[in-house]
């Protein structure tokens, strides 16, 4: 019994440490990166994926505790709101205008023909 609490320990310890690379390497894209939209997709699959892993370390290390408990639910809170949310910052910051790269490759929202509010009501009068 005494060993299988050793390895879950260690094994949490891992996790908190792949974590924290993780988290290092989603803020080194928040500060390498050239536009918004590069910048938001290293915060949100890295700092997601680095934050969820430090989370189930501390599970692994606490147990099923009040502290295990708190960090199942961080867990699923940022699963479920990471990606809403930077997909909504992305939406807007292209509505608004904000220009992609120089070096991006496509614009599948233009391709979209995703439209600014004063845009629709213009087509609109025309029709």
């Amino acid at each position: 019994m005494i060993e299988i609490v050793k390895i879950l320990h260690y094994a949490g310890y891992g996790f908190v440490v792949l974590g924290v690379l993780f988290d290092f390497f989603g803020c080194l894209g928040l500060i390498r990166l050239p536009d918004v939209y590069n910048r938001l997709q290293a915060a949100t699959k890295c700092v997601t994926m680095g934050t969820c892993s430090i989370m189930f370390g501390v599970l692994l290390i606490s147990g099923l505790g009040s502290q295990g408990i708190k960090a199942v639910f961080v867990i699923i809170f940022l699963i479920l709101t990471a990606p809403t949310s930077a997909h909504a910052l992305s939406r807007a910051a292209h509505i608004a205008g904000v220009p992609l790269c120089k070096r991006s490759v496509c614009d599948y929202y233009r391709e979209d023909k995703v439209l600014r509010p004063e845009q629709m009501s213009a087509e609109e009068e025309k029709s």
